[in-house]
């Protein structure tokens, strides 16, 4: 166990950074899964832009790396676009 004060505030606010970061990459995940799932290319069309904004901000803050999300996003048009 930590022996300073200020490594055992580094600890709780590693606990909460965590908690937090994995709230907004479970949202995202779900986000991804919602719009792999449509079956419609107009909705996947309209719900495109949020989820690639949210990937945006989530590599921008670090929670993601910049390239996954690049990836995701280069895997989700080419889903719509192949799309009936």
């Amino acid at each position: 166990m930590a022996n300073h004060k200020s490594a055992i505030k580094r600890i709780r606010q590693t606990k909460t950074r965590t908690l937090h970061n994995k709230y907004y990459a479970k949202t995202m995940r779900n986000a991804v899964r919602k719009l792999r799932a449509l079956s419609e290319r107009a909705e996947a069309e309209k719900m495109y832009p949020m989820v690639q904004e949210m990937l945006d901000k989530l590599a921008n803050k670090n929670i993601i790396h910049k390239n996954k999300a690049a990836n995701i996003k280069s895997k989700l048009s080419q889903h719509i676009s192949k799309m009936a």
